[in-house]
């Protein structure tokens, strides 16, 4: 039987290739709106960095996520962005926690 291909992508914050389900989607929507995706499935221009660490910090201070996004990030954005990545830490701690 043939091996499935696992998708690989790029962290914006470390640089390294994960595989996808390990990384978060951050999305610019086609209104220009930058979210958080955990699902990775919103339409418009996405990036990825990791659940752990500081890579979203680090991201959005060397202006990587902006670069990838093609969008200008306001520091209330930055915050929201921050804030929603703990929430998402949160969930899945809970969830570990459960199983």
């Amino acid at each position: 039987m043939k091996q499935k291909k696992i998708p690989m992508r790029m962290c914006v914050g470390c640089r390294e290739m994960k595989p996808k389900k390990e990384l978060i989607r951050v999305v610019r929507s086609p209104e220009g709106v930058v979210t958080m995706d955990p699902t990775g499935k919103k339409p418009g221009r996405g990036a990825y960095v990791c659940q752990a660490g500081d890579c979203l910090s680090r991201a959005i201070r060397q202006r990587q996520l902006e670069r990838q996004l093609e969008a200008h990030l306001s520091p209330e954005t930055a915050e929201a962005l921050q804030k929603a990545l703990e929430e998402i830490r949160a969930r899945e701690e809970a969830t570990v926690q459960r199983e």
